[in-house]
């Protein structure tokens, strides 16, 4: 597997023109190739961006939120939020690099990454391609953020080993391999935190990859797991969260 990072010029919040900023990079692409891209250039491509004197930050994380929670731990509150399917800090919505906004998830991910790939195909010139939209969260029990899959298009995300045998003949119930999220990650390698200004890698020679010429729905990637149905809902789902906006606008 081979990646390519390509610098951008800055974009500009509230809103700036993602396409051209593109097109004016030396982006080639090949048939087969993923193109993960960060989440924070799609929003500001599509002017997902608040003014940060405009709102307060709390009401606009209720906005965007799926679900929140208030936790008090050692004399200080924290929020947890749940935002597009992941558990991420402050619904996702960024400070950094905002110039006086904050800049939010894009409103409907999945139909960013559809609209992407199809515009990245016909100017582009490929017919098999997958785009990811990414971004970078932390884990439990970890220190530092790593990449995650916001939104995809064009890929199966996940490889299912189910019912096939290991080294030693034993039958597979369960394992299912996360690929989408693991792409996202080794891309945000590159991508990093701060002043890189390298949002977008082309990932080639990926293996296990199934590619799919169509879109896709979330319930039909199976990657998404509901709180009722997740292992670690007893730890993180209690009646404390509150319901948010999530992210309608």
């Amino acid at each position: 597997m081979h990646l390519y990072p390509h610098k951008l010029r800055v974009l500009v919040p509230p809103k700036d023109n993602l396409k051209e900023a593109i097109l004016a990079s030396n982006l080639s692409l090949k048939d087969g190739d993923i193109v993960a891209i960060s989440s924070k250039v799609v929003s500001i491509g599509e002017g997902a961006c608040v003014r940060m004197d405009s709102i307060d930050k709390k009401a606009l994380i209720a906005q965007e939120a799926d679900w929140h929670r208030l936790v008090l731990r050692a004399r200080h509150k924290h929020l947890f939020t749940i935002a597009r399917g992941a558990l991420v800090g402050a619904a996702g919505i960024d400070e950094s690099n905002g110039n006086e906004h904050y800049v939010l998830y894009p409103e409907d991910p999945f139909a960013s990454a559809k609209r992407l790939r199809s515009w990245l195909c016909k100017e582009y010139g490929v017919k098999k391609l997958a785009v990811i939209i990414t971004d970078s969260k932390s884990d439990f029990l970890r220190r530092g953020a790593t990449g995650f899959a916001l939104a995809w298009d064009g890929i199966d995300p996940l490889r299912d080993y189910r019912g096939t045998a290991d080294l030693f003949g034993r039958v597979i119930r369960f394992e299912m391999a996360n690929l989408i999220d693991s792409l996202a990650a080794a891309a945000n390698l590159h991508m990093g935190e701060t002043t890189e200004r390298t949002p977008l890698v082309v990932i080639r020679d990926a293996p296990n990859i199934v590619f799919k010429n169509r879109s896709t729905k979330v319930a039909d990637d199976q990657l998404y797991v509901s709180p009722e149905d997740d292992l670690f809902a007893p730890i993180l789902f209690r009646p404390r969260w509150k319901k948010g906006g999530g992210g309608k606008r």
